[in-house]
């Protein structure tokens, strides 16, 4: 097995922070239509960036937990992780 090149190291990363990301972004731009209150954070952007930053620490916990990437618990734990920096974002 030939050893792991720099694109392929990008791509693995890509494909692990996606959902993450994919995420983070929906959920912070579908905030204000969907919840009345505002979030504190000045822009989507800056949502949208914690809550990725929510998610992809769920993700990691889930890969250093399980030895993998890929397990439905790590996709159930990055939804609460973000669902819940977007609420207390909310509430604050």
């Amino acid at each position: 097995m030939p050893p792991m090149g720099p694109l392929d190291l990008l791509n693995h990363l890509l494909n692990f922070a996606g959902p993450a990301l994919l995420l983070a972004c929906v959920l912070a731009f579908l905030a204000p239509v969907l919840m009345r209150s505002k979030a504190p954070a000045r822009t989507r952007f800056a949502q949208a960036a914690i809550n990725f930053i929510a998610g992809l620490l769920a993700l990691l916990a889930g890969l250093v937990f399980f030895g993998r990437d890929g397990k439905m618990l790590s996709y159930a734990a990055l939804v609460l992780a973000v669902a819940s920096s977007q609420w207390w974002a909310q509430r604050r």
